[in-house]
């Protein structure tokens, strides 16, 4: 039975609250008997809405669980998505203070910014690309509200599928001009006062459901039944291309791709 209007409000607003006070509630699954898919998405709505109603605004929108190490990771088996807020967004070299965050984990990803819409049913990987105006890295901060990251894909969703803050790089790449499900990546880790990084961990394109383009015409085609578009001049979140790196204390983390470039964070 899905969620009356009531008690999807509340929980919405109950993970909004979460959002603001920087703590953490118990897992959805196990309180609401009988939630459902659609369920989820609407008390992500919800907690979306709260946001849009302080001032921010939608500036794209996210794949998460697209990579079989993040599903393992999670136990989740099908793609989620979520919703990208002005709030969110930092450039390539800022600095994230951890205090403004509660259990982050980091993500390199394929960012892709559009520069027509993406309107499904039957957007092919050849609409994506002719509607992205560039390709750059980024690093996905996911932030779970849910407590110790107890989460299935119900969980997931309602929270906004665990956005928390995102880096996008700032050199343009023609997607065209690169194959992306051969595009490599490697994660360095660098603690403050070291002069060389760690490396973390490695992946490539073809992870990310064949390539990060399929992520794309995933998500629009899934928009597409929510009456949804992918919008012109928002950016495209295509998932994670390796697991997710704990973000727990003071550090310098890049991610590098060959061809496509860099993008660094540093969290204080």
């Amino acid at each position: 039975m899905s969620l009356d209007l009531s008690d999807t409000n509340r929980y919405g607003d109950e993970l909004y609250a979460a959002l603001v006070d920087r703590r953490t509630v118990p897992n959805l699954r196990d309180r609401v008997p009988g939630l459902q898919l659609e369920d989820a998405y609407r008390i992500q709505s919800r907690m979306v809405q709260r946001r849009l109603d302080a001032g921010e605004t939608i500036v794209g929108k996210k794949v998460g669980a697209t990579s079989v190490a993040v599903q393992n990771l999670l136990g989740l088996y099908e793609p989620d998505f979520g919703q990208l807020l002005s709030g969110m967004q930092y450039l390539d070299g800022d600095t994230i203070e951890l205090s403004s965050l509660i259990q982050p984990r980091a993500e390199g990803e394929v960012a892709f910014v559009l520069k027509a819409d993406l309107a499904g049913p039957g957007i092919t990987a050849i609409d994506v690309l002719r509607a992205t105006d560039y390709v750059v890295p980024c690093f996905e901060i996911v932030d779970s509200r849910i407590d110790n990251w107890d989460i299935k894909v119900f969980d997931t969703v309602a929270d906004n599928a665990s956005c928390g803050v995102f880096v996008v790089g700032t050199e343009p790449k023609d997607p065209l001009e690169l194959d992306l499900a051969l595009v490599g990546m490697t994660i360095d880790v660098r603690k403050p006062g070291d002069t060389v990084g760690e490396l973390f961990a490695t992946g490539a394109g073809a992870a990310v459901k064949g390539s990060p383009v399929n992520s794309v015409v995933w998500l629009a085609n899934m928009l597409a039944e929510m009456g949804t578009p992918c919008r012109a001049g928002e950016v495209i979140l295509s998932g994670s291309l390796t697991v997710m790196a704990w973000v727990k204390e003071p550090q310098t983390i890049t991610v590098e791709f060959g061809g496509l470039g860099s993008c660094t964070v540093t969290f204080v």
